[in-house]
Formats: structure tokens, C-alpha cells, sequence
């Protein structure tokens, strides 16, 4: 696994979230498709519209397509763009939360539920109440408590808001000024809702500074994720423009977290989201890259590699190309 495997090779597939259910790893990708949209910088050629659950018994055993799961059109409140999404489970049901334009153009995080990982998964009628941008990542703590962390700047709309409201002029920081961070609230009991009003997710440097809207290679972009190694929190997300996926080390899902370095050097191709997760006791990275479409930023490819620590636990970063 140190060089890669592509885990749908007949398809595009992007952002996959991973996650081990039942014994089996589930994998919750983006669909790609070739849609005619003019790349641009809001993203419209990332263009998805349904999205497809796959499974494995094992790391380097077959692929299942499980199918199409959800699509725009089953969701009420929808408009387009059906993009990153993140599954939980919580006393026998599973959770699928996405994100999606509403028919305003204004990207929402949404829930579908099943009754099994594979779905179909059945959309709420509205959107999570007060949320806004893109990503979710659903991460169950320890102790059983959920939350969700997201955000995304330039096509995910992150830099529209201040204290989770519209603020005019909706610009990014000066570069000077800190940078915008991610967010994370605690889901409510029954995972329909946030439990909270969303709270920064403050990403520092080594002297606890936080950082700055121009520092590229290491501030946060989009593609959060959670995930424990030993007791500590490890937050690790994409920088965006500068292609790298980083991480930040913590002591609660609250964070601060303090950088730590690159998980993952540039791939072929524009973005870098992924998810870790650990199985049969080995870690492993899932994300994607453009190698199979000949670099067309907007049909991906997910794929899974191994991930390997340090005697500190600092994660050996991997090479993207």
C-alpha cells in the first residue's frame, strides 16, 4: 500500500470520506462527473449531483458499489452542486450529511437517513438549522458525543460569514489578518440538528499564534477531518490553492491545534480531500487524484495508501506524485 491503490476505477469518484462499520470499511465519495461546466474559481465545474456508497472486507479485497444512495433530486430543499459529505452511525441508524446549494444558491450541510451504511439514505425536508459552507466531517468521540466540524472558503462560502452570520462585504481576511477557521459544533441528540451554535476550530503555530490568512502552505482551505491517535486530537484539512493536506494536533475536539506538518505533498489534479482511518491495525489515507482522467481537475479518482506515524506521533508525510 505505499504506492496507492485506486478504489474505483471504473467511475469518479472524490472526497471519500471512510469510515469501518460493521467490520467493513464503508467509503462515502463525491461523484464526479463530466457536466460541460467552465472551471472557475466558485467551483461550478464540480458540478455532483448523487452520490454512491462502496465497501471492503479488506484493504487490498474487491470494491463494492453499493449503488446510488441520494441524489439532488430527492432533496426537497435542494438546488445543485452535491458536494463532500460524511457518514454517522448512532443507535442502529446512519447518518448521511452533505452539502448542497439550495435553490438560493447558498450551500447548506444537510441529513438522509438509513437504516443500514450502504442507504439508501432518506433527506430531512430542510437544511441543518444555521448551517452554512461546505464539508462536514462527523467524528464520535470516545465517549460517544458526536460533532461535526466544516467549512470551505472561495466556492464554499466560509468567507460570508462572522459569528455564523452573513457579513458584508462576504470577503476573505487581509493576509496580514488571521485566517478564517473551520467549524465545529456538537450534534444534537437525535443528529438531525447542531446541539450548538458552531464554534471556531483555531489552528496555531508552535508559539500559539494563530494563523494568517497569508500564510498559504498551512492555513485551512476545506476537507476537515477527525480522527484520534493515542489521546490526542488531530485535525487535519486542505489548503486548497497550494494543493498540500496538513494537520494539527490538539487535546479536545474543541481544539487549539497546533500545526504539525504535510500529511500528503501535491497530486495531479486541484484538490486534496481524504479521510484516515485505522483497520485490522494499520492506518490508512483515502483521498483522490486527476492521474486516470489525464489531470481534469473535476473527474477524480479515490484511492487509499498506508499511513505511518513516527515514535512521537507525528504523521510520516507521503509523497502526493
Amino acid at each position: 500500500m505505499n504506492k496507492g491503490r485506486y478504489l474505483a476505477p471504473h467511475d469518479f469518484m472524490a472526497d471519500p470520506s471512510a469510515h469501518v462499520f460493521e467490520d467493513k470499511i464503508y467509503i462515502y465519495p463525491s461523484h464526479d462527473w463530466e457536466s460541460g461546466i467552465l472551471e472557475n474559481d466558485n467551483g461550478d465545474h464540480f458540478n455532483m449531483r448523487d452520490y454512491h456508497v462502496f465497501s471492503m472486507d479488506d484493504i487490498d479485497g474487491e470494491v463494492v458499489d453499493h449503488g446510488k444512495v441520494l441524489e439532488v433530486g430527492d432533496i426537497p430543499w435542494g438546488g445543485r452542486q452535491l458536494w463532500d459529505s460524511d457518514v454517522a452511525h448512532k443507535n442502529g441508524q446512519y447518518y448521511l450529511y452533505f452539502s448542497l446549494k439550495d435553490k438560493t444558491d447558498m450551500f447548506r450541510l444537510g441529513v438522509a437517513v438509513s437504516k443500514t451504511p450502504y442507504g439508501p439514505f432518506i433527506p430531512q425536508e430542510h437544511p441543518i438549522l444555521g448551517s452554512y459552507s461546505i464539508d462536514p466531517c462527523a467524528f464520535e468521540d470516545d465517549d460517544g458525543t458526536h460533532y461535526i466540524y466544516f467549512g470551505g472558503i472561495w466556492g464554499g462560502q466560509l468567507q460570508y460569514y462572522r459569528d455564523n452570520k452573513i457579513n458584508y462585504p462576504m470577503d476573505l481576511p487581509h493576509w496580514h489578518e488571521s485566517a478564517l477557521c473551520p467549524k465545529i459544533a456538537k450534534l444534537s441528540d437525535d443528529m438531525l440538528q447542531f446541539g450548538e451554535e458552531p464554534k471556531d476550530v483555531l489552528i496555531v503555530d508552535q508559539e500559539g499564534n494563530p494563523l494568517k490568512q497569508g500564510d498559504l502552505d498551512r492555513r485551512f482551505f476545506e476537507a476537515s477531518w477527525m480522527h484520534k491517535y493515542g489521546d490526542k486530537y488531530y485535525f487535519s484539512y486542505s489548503t486548497g490553492d497550494t494543493h498540500l493536506l496538513c494537520y494539527a494536533i490538539g487535546d479536545n475536539p474543541y481544539g487549539p491545534f497546533t500545526y504539525q506538518g504535510v500529511i500528503l505533498t501535491p497530486v495531479v489534479g486541484w484538490t486534496t480531500h481524504h479521510s484516515i482511518l485505522k483497520f485490522k491495525g494499520k492506518w490508512y489515507l483515502f483521498h483522490h487524484d486527476c492521474v486516470p482522467s489525464g489531470g481534469k481537475t473535476w473527474l477524480r479518482s479515490m484511492k487509499v495508501v498506508e499511513l505511518e506515524y513516527d515514535e512521537h506521533g507525528l504523521i510520516k508525510t507521503i509523497e502526493g506524485q
